[in-house]
C-alpha cells in the first residue's frame, strides 16, 4: 500500500454550521465511495475553508460520520479577489493500493468550476 492524497470541494449557500457541516458530509462520503476507502485507511486530512465560511469547522461534520480517531486539521484559504466564495476544500490521506492515476477527485456544486479536469462525474 501507498499514501495517495485525495482531493475534493464543494461550494456551500450560506455561512451558516448546519450548510457546512452537511456540505461536508457529503464530499467526504463521496470521496470514500468513489475511491473504496474505508475509515481505517484515513491518515488525516486537511480541510481549507474561504474566508467567509466561519460559522463551523468542517471536522465536526467528520466527527459526527464516527471519524473521532482521524487526524484533522483547518486552514483559511488566501483571499483573492474574484475567486470562487463559500468553497470546503479538502485533501485526504489514506493508505491504498491504487496508482495514483485511479485516484478519483470529487468537486460537487459550484466547486465543479475549479477543476474541471479531475472532477468527477455525480449524478446529485
Amino acid at each position: 500500500m501507498k499514501m495517495r492524497g485525495i482531493r475534493g470541494a464543494i461550494t456551500v449557500d450560506a455561512d451558516d454550521s448546519q450548510a457546512i457541516v452537511s456540505a461536508t458530509k457529503r464530499l467526504l462520503q463521496q470521496m470514500l465511495e468513489a475511491n473504496g476507502v474505508e475509515l481505517d485507511d484515513i491518515a488525516s486530512v486537511l480541510f481549507s475553508l474561504t474566508p467567509d465560511l466561519r460559522a463551523a469547522f468542517p471536522a465536526l461534520g467528520a466527527r459526527e460520520m464516527g471519524w473521532v480517531n482521524v487526524p484533522m486539521l483547518h486552514f483559511s484559504e488566501i483571499d483573492v479577489p474574484g475567486s470562487l466564495g463559500r468553497v470546503i476544500r479538502v485533501l485526504m490521506h489514506v493508505n491504498t493500493s491504487r496508482a495514483q492515476h485511479e485516484i478519483e477527485h470529487v468537486y460537487l456544486e459550484g466547486a465543479r468550476v475549479l477543476r474541471p479536469d479531475l472532477a468527477r462525474a455525480v449524478s446529485r
